[in-house]
């Protein structure tokens, strides 16, 4: 989550730093973090070795007991991981879920960057759909429902700990949530996140269970932060150098220890053979790219496929192949904990197929969208079969790619006439697709990049917003 442009090309001075291999941060950080009052839980490796998975299965698949959920985003985290075949051993708490879970092993985000992509996230809408502002650190209006509303109202404690600034400053992302904290300690900085932040997030998630978790059922949003760019070197980790993606690496290393302490705590608890895991990123991660380096501003593999684990109790671990988005994230967590279904969600519930009650579904196309603020030129792109279309919408400029071919996205084939009927299906599908989910303008008057002003509103007709009713 930055502000500035990730293309190193651009000479933006913010960046400078971001795109240079040789900066190198080190900072002391602590092996464990302090254990809540009534946790036991230490962050130490040994502590997390020897928390052995719980050998009880929920009832949750076979008699549609309603589950708890816990669904834990961390910042900027590649597709790339070791159960992906990543040769460095980063994550291996995260391995070590997935190999408990079921792994979706092409699974995207709806955007590149956090402000639209966790917002999808937590309404199950795509972010161009939503009543927002116009700046790059997005607000949200009031008058969008939120999946922490509709679970809220349905009798569940809902909880969310965040580690960035942006997740306090009146967003709207907090909507429907009984419990809203933040990680001490954390300052401001619109350019990048200077912040070490996973052991404070794993001790303030385990003081919001142990005092919530035995009240009934409850949903956890974690969001930990620290892949995300400055990358520091982290001293419990393994050194495979100072390049950014060693570092990155050192701070995924970091994260998944801290993580793995919080599943060891949750594991020990009575309701934890009663709660669903969920561990996803909400964008991914460019090191040189597309020349480029972080992310947002574009919509390449490498920025939108992310991991996607669901460790759910009762059913099996195994892997999906399928292309699956965030879109369907909130309507399956709706139904896995027994709440009516909500006829606003864009996309479709993961539950029956992650429960074995039916085949996997066809979910595509996969849709993804970087709606025009007041950084991101306006961008969607589709995926239907191997093929994707990224359309930049100021121009208009079209790229075609063949994935099986060229999962890099090194070869357009817009120009090429073999597949000029491809491209013409591939047109028509994005323009259909998204003709079902319509445009909303942001609003605040702003001039955005690719041209026009946000001239939206702040809710539907009839919303009372500033003290004015919108006609």
């Amino acid at each position: 989550m930055r502000i500035g442009r990730a293309v190193c090309a651009l000479s933006v001075a913010l960046l400078l730093w971001g795109c240079d291999d040789n900066t190198n941060t080190h900072k002391m950080t602590a092996a464990d973090p302090s254990a809540a009052a009534a946790a036991s839980a230490s962050v130490t490796r040994s502590t997390i070795a020897s928390a052995a998975p719980s050998a009880s299965a929920s009832v949750a698949a076979k008699t549609a007991k309603p589950l708890n959920v816990m669904l834990i985003t961390i910042d900027s985290m590649r597709a790339d991981m070791p159960w992906q075949g990543y040769p460095r051993k980063i994550a291996p708490h995260l391995t070590k879920l997935a190999e408990q879970a079921v792994v979706y092993e092409n699974a995207y985000a709806v955007s590149s960057y956090t402000a639209k992509s966790v917002a999808a996230l937590m309404t199950g809408k795509y972010p161009s759909t939503l009543w927002r502002g116009p700046t790059f650190f997005t607000e949200y209006s009031k008058a969008n429902t939120f999946l922490a509303e509709l679970l809220q109202k349905g009798g569940v404690t809902t909880m969310a700990g965040q580690a960035h600034l942006y997740f306090n400053r009146g967003k709207g992302l907090s909507q429907g949530f009984d419990i809203w904290k933040l990680t001490p300690g954390i300052t401001w900085n619109a350019t990048t996140d200077e912040s070490v932040t996973s052991d404070k997030m794993t001790k303030l998630a385990i003081e919001m269970l142990a005092d919530n978790a035995n009240k009934g059922p409850f949903f956890m949003w974690l969001h930990y932060m620290d892949p995300h760019d400055r990358y520091v070197l982290h001293d419990d980790s393994p050194k495979w150098g100072r390049k950014n993606r060693d570092r990155y690496d050192s701070e995924i290393f970091f994260t998944d220890t801290q993580v793995g302490a919080l599943l060891a705590y949750v594991d020990k608890q009575p309701w934890g053979s009663n709660t669903a895991i969920i561990v996803s990123a909400d964008h991914g991660e460019a090191f040189g790219e597309h020349k480029m380096y972080k992310h947002a501003f574009a919509l390449w593999e490498v920025l939108t496929r992310v991991p996607l684990l669901i460790k759910l109790p009762g059913a099996k671990p195994r892997r999906i192949k399928k292309r699956r988005s965030h879109i369907d994230l909130a309507p399956t967590i709706v139904e896995l904990m027994g709440q009516p279904p909500y006829a606003g969600f864009a996309g479709k519930s993961l539950a029956p197929e992650l429960t074995g009650k039916a085949q996997f579904g066809d979910h595509e196309p996969i849709m993804m969208e970087l709606p025009a603020d007041s950084n991101n030129p306006p961008t969607r792109a589709i995926i239907k079969g191997d093929f994707k279309l990224i359309i930049d919408q100021a121009a208009p400029r079209y790229r075609l790619f063949d994935l099986s071919a060229d999962p890099g996205e090194k070869h357009d084939l817009v120009k090429r006439p073999a597949y000029r009927e491809k491209l013409a299906e591939m047109k028509k599908l994005a323009a259909e697709s998204w003709a079902k989910h319509p445009y909303v303008a942001p609003w605040g008057g702003r001039k955005l990049i690719g041209g026009g002003r946000a001239n939206g509103p702040k809710g539907p007709a009839g919303y009372v917003a500033d003290g004015k009713r919108i006609p």
